[in-house]
């Protein structure tokens, strides 16, 4: 996530100093992506260098203030109307531990899907009741609603990308099982479990799944409370 450009976004609404900042920040986003006064002001001094901001004085209290300037705000236009780039996704820790999985010796990876599938599923549940919460401050007017409706926004992204997440761990399983229905069996010229005749390795079988006809979409991911039948957060 691009902490320079969250910066920037909040100096544009007037000059701010680093904890000023950083409450903001987290204040905007739920701490979802808790900042640290270090990593502010880093970022602050390499904004000032690159001609973004520039210290603007100091308040009653000493603090040294920062404040856009033409330049940072282009920069944020720039930001703002250009899509976030996807063709170099980010490294996902759990697809290249699933990756890493497959075939290794003495891991069961089916019960690494379905350890992770209940640490998601508890996760997208929690979001579900902090979604519940954000709501009812919005609604109720009783909180400070800019705050409120990123919050929501952020943590609806969160619900999506968990749900998502059951999803596709379902659909890996599915998928192994196929496969595992589908590799070479003793009598068809393997030498030991996993490897042909010639040492290449093969589809690992799934410890303790039938090899039945298997649902392309994955068993359903149960639903938290505040959501579809399908996990599916309900659209307010």
């Amino acid at each position: 996530m691009s902490i320079r450009h969250g910066l920037l976004a909040l100096l544009e609404r007037g000059p701010r100093y680093g904890s000023q900042l950083r409450t903001e920040f987290e204040s905007r986003t739920g701490s979802t992506w808790p900042l640290n006064v270090g990593q502010v002001y880093t970022t602050l001094n390499r904004l000032e260098r690159d001609g973004m901001v520039t210290q603007g004085g100091e308040d009653a209290a000493g603090h040294t203030l920062y404040a856009i300037t033409a330049s940072g705000r282009a920069e944020l236009r720039t930001w703002f109307e250009k899509p976030v780039d996807r063709t170099s996704p980010a490294r996902d820790e759990l697809a290249i531990k699933l990756a890493m999985a497959v075939g290794a010796p003495g891991v069961d990876i089916r019960a690494v899907i379905q350890s992770q599938r209940r640490h998601t599923v508890k996760a997208m549940q929690d979001y579900t009741r902090l979604k519940a919460q954000a709501l009812l401050a919005v609604e109720s007017g009783e909180a400070r609603e800019r705050d409120d409706v990123a919050w929501l926004l952020v943590l609806e992204q969160l619900i999506f990308q968990t749900e998502a997440e059951a999803r596709w761990l379902d659909h890996c399983e599915s998928r192994l099982i196929r496969l595992s229905a589908t590799a070479p069996t003793a009598g068809t010229g393997t030498t030991g479990a996993g490897t042909t005749g010639a040492g290449t390795s093969t589809i690992p079988t799934v410890p303790g799944t039938s090899t039945g006809p298997a649902d392309p979409v994955g068993p359903g991911v149960p639903a938290p409370q505040g959501t579809s039948a399908t996990g599916t957060p309900g659209a307010r």
